[in-house]
């Protein structure tokens, strides 16, 4: 069985779906009630047994709740999907970030995460066996956007969390194959656009990461970005959600750490980096969403800006 975190929508979702066609009784969990009862009863609809539990995964009572309640209705579980997580919300550069987005960003990204592991992975490691799926991002996993879709800088948040997930999901890997157990730990990259929820998060803002400084531009939306990139004469392709979670279960099915599809360009970021930190050089492998250098400036003599 499987329980899949932030499952009301998007990726989490298309994770309960695809794993209920493969037979798999399915646990969904999120924060927002009313998108979970309706991803659940979808599934429902579709001859998947399925349970939604409202769960709240920045605060750690909550996720070991959702722990015990799948294993009181189930008896065991076989997958967890650290997926829930929270978009960019900041504005202007990173020393401009309102404090309270940075709390946001933290507590659902990487404390989400962490508490996942907290309150499963014992419960595996008894069982003997399983898989924790942690979602992250090129955006931080392989290196930070420097230049956002709108124009300004991107914000620092979300990559810093990802960068942070990657570095989780590698210990858990390392602290699990010391053990001697067949519990595994994998990294999912879903890669490319996504048409998810992810991209307007400032819609369903708890309370209490209100922002504490006015915004001097409005949040934007996902037809903002496409805009954007049509004005840019690029052309967006959503990669099909269906898509990625088919490459979570090939990638359970192979025990394959790196979830990711086949290779983009996008991935010459990583051997532009691995290359600059061998070579101790400044990071000009940095880009913006529409792949252009962030290194706007030319360089004088002596390599330096």
């Amino acid at each position: 069985m499987a329980v899949v975190t932030g499952g009301a929508g998007g990726i989490g979702r298309a994770l309960g779906r695809r794993f209920g066609q493969e037979g798999m009784k399915v646990v969904l969990a999120d924060v927002r009630k009313e998108p979970l009862d309706q991803a659940t009863r979808a599934l429902a609809g579709e001859g998947i047994e399925a349970a939604g539990v409202v769960t709240d995964v920045t605060d750690y009572s909550s996720v070991e709740s959702l722990a015990k309640e799948t294993l009181d209705r189930f008896g065991a579980v076989h997958v967890v999907c650290n997926n829930a997580g929270t978009g960019a919300v900041s504005e202007g550069y990173m020393w401009e970030h309102d404090l309270a987005d940075w709390r946001w960003g933290i507590d659902v990204n990487v404390l989400g995460v962490i508490h996942g592991i907290k309150a499963f992975v014992p419960m595996l490691l008894g069982q003997g066996d399983g898989h924790v799926i942690n979602t992250c991002s090129g955006n931080g996993g392989f290196a930070p956007i420097a230049r956002g879709a709108m124009g300004g800088p991107a914000t620092a948040v979300y990559p810093m969390t990802k960068a942070a997930v990657l570095c989780l999901t590698e210990s858990l890997y390392t602290h699990l194959q010391m053990t001697g157990t067949r519990v595994r730990a994998h990294v999912l990259f879903p890669g490319g656009f996504l048409n998810t929820g992810i991209w307007e998060s400032w819609r369903h803002r708890p309370q209490r990461y209100a922002p504490t400084q006015k915004r001097r531009t409005p949040e934007h939306t996902l037809a903002d970005v496409v805009a954007r990139f049509e004005a840019a004469g690029a052309r967006i392709e959503f990669t099909p959600l269906e898509t990625v979670a088919d490459q979570v279960v090939e990638g359970i099915r192979a025990d394959r750490f790196w979830m990711m599809g086949p290779p983009t360009p996008a991935e010459d970021v990583v051997r532009r980096k691995a290359t600059s930190i061998l070579a101790r050089s400044n990071p000009d492998y940095l880009v913006d969403v529409l792949s252009q250098s962030a290194a706007k400036t030319p360089a004088t003599e002596g390599g330096k800006h």
